[in-house]
């Protein structure tokens, strides 16, 4: 991490020499002096990261350097900070600026003594150790983030080897036939794979159909048992499609809430599993909400802890399964499949890699995860895998060989990634991390460089990409917004991170059980902290404050608290999901913020002052009261990212509440990011084409007045990837007609397209948009059938048609929609029949069928979808209601479908239970 800091810095101060050469006057050959020795120190420093947990020497030097990297760090902002504001004119003014710059000048002097000490550590090292040429770590430079690793690199759970035999066994125990509450505990350390192996047996169709309601809870070590409870109701009642009761929202209660997990599973046979149990504690009161009765009702835990796995032996019928290691054969054929993909171990390479292998003793996470670091090294040398091994030797305890297995796979990131990584450490355990937020902050502080042809952010979710390859971060498959991509990281690895980010003074993450603080407090991470700061704290350098959850009874005091604390240096500030109404006055004097988020909060107003922030590239204000921002908006010329939108539910889908733009937008000509903006007038339309960066628009409250202007700004969008409009009321038309091919050919790069307002037509510029992946058609009313306008479309993936269609029939042609995987037809008043060709749609996973009221029969031809995974039915009139409970004629057309739900408003998302597989 030191090596990323330092060349942050240098950075900084060459751009600083560049810029602000007069300003320096004298002080500029003092600080080339300092960008020299800093340089040379640099490349040693890669060296010195990779032996300082062998050597405490080189360990005491690296932390050196990061200081006084930090201290160079707080000097160059300082100084922007004092001649970037306003000190008056005059005397007075001159006068500031004097004692000013005089008082820099010492603070560069000091410094520039510092790094002489420093140095001379760098030259004796140096020596010591000889050539550092070739380190471990890749150079920041290197293009390997560009590769797609994605087979060779990441975990493959569903084809886990060894899984079978323990599967089966814990399945036997689930169906036994005990008609009382029983519950079958896996136990086993870290990294034996105790989540994969239950999720699996959860998910076995044989398990599936004997259970009506099945639940999934991660506990965690910090539960706090209201909040676990409500999000448990939340999920029951959502798996059933029933209103939540509302008092459970508000409830604080731990036994009334106790009491509605008890009577909704009832007369109910569930299997509820319990993930990442750590104390005995928590099964002593969830075991009170979990009716006994006679339905034969079973609850899953996965701990690492044998007290908690034993503790429901005296009151319940109880089996506890001890995970295992795999096997040696198991082992081999693990590691073989991450690091050798589908090939064969070299003969060179079989010694060391099982001499390897033979130190992971059978982990799964610690195979794939040494694995993942194979896999990159180069097959025909045995010297760099040798490197490997030798790292590995020394080690006894098994806790301590999966962590230096899993701090090797941190070791071995190029050092761009591996400061990506550690940030990671500030979400809480459990946490989901949303990509957006995610990438967000990444580049806000700094770690995400541009490249040629490609964006910071398209940079940044390579970045992703790489440590999703590596196994280092893990996809979820779990959110409730499909479109949201979600991520999480091991607890494993999250210990690590997160002992490396205190040791290195990274990170300081405030809970209820923090007793020390740093000297110096540079981000400032709150974890539901309910203590107090000392007096004695500074927080002058604070660069980042990022808030998760707060008990303190007023957010806004926190806040103002902190801020009074001198933090002018304060870049980042994320206050997403906090008790916050309106914004402290002190937020307005941070010169160098360029992260704000007010994400579910209650801010209603943004002042005039937010003009004051001149550095702000992020301004996020989704799901917030927000509904207009003031004119001095506009002075924010390097705005990048500005959302502020809430959502109100209607029909299937969700309207959207936008926010009214102040006039002259369009010269905010940094913006990428611009949703969703009110379409007021035609001028308004005519600004959004001055922006000529934009990647992703939306629109709302659109008129058909709007519509010719709207086109030609379109047609100077070329970087546009997504479009959203909506209309200002559901009968509006959008009339995008004038979109002819000179102006259609600029949206070449667009993927997502959301209509949301009545069209006369399907605008004949969709067909030529090639790229197109996603689309959604809402209240277009349309009179033609648009499948003949879009069935061509080559890489579209998900269609949404929602009261889209007046016509009686629709039918999917052979050969149309190759790669579509998604296909959700809802409310489409007319419609009576709905008929599939051979060869239509071949790689459809799942089709949505909602309120046809109309329909006369089940879709025709639905056995020609043999990829079909699931089938979702809202609301079937009664012919297809006969259908389903009398499928014995046509049975041959939809056996081939693993999964089908009904949903009304009575019964809710369920199963069908005659289509169970």
């Amino acid at each position: 991490m030191t090596v990323h800091i330092v060349s942050f810095v240098l950075n900084q101060l060459s751009v600083l020499l560049r810029d602000e050469a007069k300003l320096l006057g004298g002080l500029a050959q003092e600080i080339q002096l300092i960008m020299d020795e800093l340089g040379h120190m640099k490349a040693f420093l890669k060296f010195a990261e990779a032996k300082e947990e062998d050597d405490p020497r080189l360990e005491e030097w690296v932390m050196q350097v990061q200081d006084v990297a930090y201290d160079v760090q707080d000097i160059v902002e300082e100084f922007m900070l004092r001649f970037g504001c306003n000190h008056g004119h005059g005397f007075h003014g001159h006068a500031r600026k004097i004692i000013t710059s005089v008082g820099i000048a010492f603070e560069v002097q000091s410094i520039r003594s510092r790094i002489t000490g420093i140095s001379e550590g760098h030259k004796r090292y140096q020596s010591e150790y000889g050539t550092y040429g070739n380190v471990s770590a890749s150079d920041p430079g290197n293009n390997s983030w560009q590769c797609n690793r994605d087979e060779a690199l990441l975990v493959e759970e569903a084809k886990l080897v060894g899984i079978d035999s323990p599967k089966q066994q814990l399945i036997c125990q689930l169906l036994d036939g005990c008609s009382e509450l029983k519950v079958v505990s896996v136990l086993g350390m870290g990294g034996i794979g105790k989540t994969t192996l239950v999720k699996k047996v959860q998910e076995d169709a044989n398990v599936k159909r004997q259970f009506e309601i099945l639940a999934w809870a991660t506990v965690s070590q910090t539960c706090y048992m209201e909040e676990f409870l409500k999000d448990l109701i939340q999920q029951l009642y959502q798996g059933t499609g029933k209103p939540v009761p509302q008092e459970a929202a508000s409830m604080n209660n731990t036994d009334r809430l106790k009491a509605i997990v008890k009577d909704f599973l009832r007369v109910k046979r569930y299997l509820i599993v319990f993930d990442d149990v750590w104390d005995v504690r928590f099964w002593d009161v969830i075991k009170f909400a979990l009716p006994e009765g006679c339905c034969g009702s079973r609850v899953m835990l996965t701990t690492r802890i044998a007290d908690v796995a034993y503790a429901s032996d005296v009151e319940f019928h109880s089996y506890v399964h001890r995970m295992q290691p795999l096997s040696s054969e198991a082992s081999w054929n693990l590691f073989c499949k991450k690091t050798f993909k589908n090939s064969s171990c070299p003969d060179c390479l079989k010694d060391v890699a099982k001499r390897i292998l033979r130190k992971c003793e059978g982990l799964p996470l610690a195979i794939v995860a040494i694995g993942g670091v194979l896999a990159l090294k180069d097959k025909s040398k045995v010297d760099e895998w040798k490197i490997v091994e030798r790292s590995l030797l020394d080690c006894s305890d098994k806790l301590d060989r999966v962590e230096k297995i899993l701090s090797l796979s941190y070791h071995d990131l190029p050092y761009h990634l591996r400061t990506c990584f550690l940030y990671a450490s500030i979400f809480p355990e459990d946490y989901q991390i949303e990509e957006a937020r995610l990438i967000r902050l990444w580049i806000a502080e700094g770690f995400i460089q541009g490249r040629t042809r490609m964006s910071q952010y398209e940079v940044a979710r390579a970045y992703l990409s790489e440590l999703t390859n590596r196994s280092l971060i893990q996809q979820r498959d779990d959110s409730y917004d499909g479109s949201t991509r979600a991520y999480h990281i091991h607890d494993l690895f999250r210990e690590i991170i997160v002992s490396k980010s205190s040791k290195q003074q990274f990170a300081t993450t405030a809970t209820g059980e923090l007793t020390s603080w740093p000297k110096k407090v540079r981000r400032l991470v709150i974890h539901d902290f309910t203590g107090h700061t000392h007096r004695s704290i500074c927080f002058k350098y604070l660069r980042s404050l990022v808030t998760f959850k707060s008990s303190e009874p007023s957010s806004k005091s926190l806040l103002s608290k902190l801020l009074r604390g001198g933090c002018r240096l304060l870049k980042v500030l994320d206050l997403e999901g906090a008790e916050l109404e309106e914004l402290p006055d002190e937020i307005f004097k941070l010169y160098h913020l360029k992260f704000l988020s007010l994400k579910h909060t209650r801010v209603k107003i943004i002042p005039k002052s937010i003009g004051r922030l001149r550095n702000l590239e992020y301004l996020d204000l989704s799901f917030t009261a927000v509904s207009e921002l003031p004119e001095e908006m506009l002075h924010i010329r390097g705005l990048l990212h500005l959302v502020a939108y809430a959502f109100q539910q209607v029909t299937y889908k969700y309207d959207i509440n936008g926010f009214k733009a102040p006039n002259n937008i369009g010269r905010l000509l940094s913006l990428e990011w611009l949703f969703y903006i009110e379409a007021n007038d035609t001028s308004m339309m005519r600004e959004i084409g001055e922006l000529k960066q934009l990647r992703r628009l939306g629109i709302t409250s659109l008129r058909r007045e709007n519509g010719k202007e709207l086109c030609s700004s379109l047609g100077r969008l070329s970087n546009l990837e997504q479009l959203y409009v909506q209309v200002s009321h559901k009968d509006e038309v959008i009339d995008l007609n004038y979109m002819n091919s000179s102006l259609s050919s600029s949206l070449e790069n667009l993927q997502m397209l959301c209509l949301r307002g009545r069209l006369e037509k399907v605008p004949k510029f969709i067909c030529s948009l090639q790229g197109l992946t996603s689309i959604e058609l809402l209240w277009s009313d349309l009179i033609d059938d648009p499948l003949e306008s879009l069935q061509h479309l080559p890489n579209l993936q998900t269609m949404d048609l929602n009261e889209a269609y007046q016509g009686e029939v629709l039918c999917f042609k052979a050969g149309s929609f190759p790669k579509l995987e998604q296909l959700n037809i809802l409310a489409l008043s007319g419609l009576r029949w709905l008929s599939v060709e051979a060869g239509a749609m071949p790689n459809l996973l799942e089709l949505g069928l909602a309120n046809l009221k109309f329909m006369e029969e089940f879709p025709r031809g639905i056995q020609h979808l043999t990829n079909l995974q699931s089938l979702y039915l809202c609301h079937p009139n009664e012919k297809l209601d006969a259908f389903l409970n009398n499928p014995f004629e046509d049975y041959q057309r939809i056996s081939h479908i693993p999964e089908i739900f009904i949903w009304d408003d009575e019964v809710g998302l369920c199963r069908h239970p005659q289509f169970r597989q």
